[in-house]
């Protein structure tokens, strides 16, 4: 049985990252889509359509791992998918965010030619779990944009398992996905994504 008290308390924490991350240009008008783990079969999921930064109670849903909605006739997002194989492949994720910043979409065009993001060198790196030293690689990989979810959701669940501890992942013109065991933990990817992608953004300005 749903504990519902719970999903509420999961549902509030959805709804704050959705105003922090509209707050924050990350997340422009009904993009972007956020979950937080209820229990080991069950998540509560932003309904698709709905405005990031102006979510409300009824704009959480609740789905099972196979992305099927429980106790709700409504839809959640196209792309509940891609967080259902991340809850899947790690049972101790409990929170999953997609963004659509203006960074992310930008620079991964940019690298049209490249199949990830390579950053090395940045002390902001030690916001990712298992990180210590800004002199090592964090690499994250780029997936092309398709409408096929559930082939993406295949592929990037193929490559977390043979690298699992890659912090989160982009898909080429369209955002970024990141998860954590808490909220908390997942928005402090997201910032330092972000920052991160800023400066590479800059670094390629300069280059050319």
């Amino acid at each position: 049985m749903i504990n519902l008290a719970t999903y509420a308390a999961q549902a509030q924490h959805v709804i704050a990252a959705g105003q922090f991350l509209y707050g924050e240009g990350w997340s422009p008008a009904t993009s972007s889509n956020y979950s937080a783990r209820i229990d080991e079969q069950h998540l509560a999921i932003t309904v698709s359509g709905k405005h990031k930064g102006q979510l409300k109670a009824e704009d959480i849903m609740i789905v099972d791992l196979a992305g099927q909605p429980v106790l709700s006739q409504q839809k959640s997002s196209a792309e509940t998918l891609l967080h259902c194989v991340l809850y899947e492949w790690q049972a101790e994720i409990g929170a999953v965010l997609h963004t659509h910043s203006k960074a992310a979409t930008v620079l991964t065009r940019l690298l049209a030619d490249q199949d990830q993001l390579v950053l090395e060198g940045y002390e902001l790196q030690k916001a990712f779990p298992g990180v210590t030293s800004h002199e090592g690689q964090v690499v994250i990989p780029i997936f092309e944009n398709t409408q096929d979810i559930r082939t993406l959701a295949g592929q990037s669940l193929s490559y977390l398992e043979q690298y699992p501890d890659t912090p989160a992942y982009l898909i080429r013109g369209h955002g970024l996905y990141t998860w954590g065991k808490t909220m908390a933990d997942t928005l402090r990817h997201i910032e330092a994504m972000e920052f991160l992608m800023a400066c590479e953004l800059e670094l390629l300005k300069v280059a050319r």
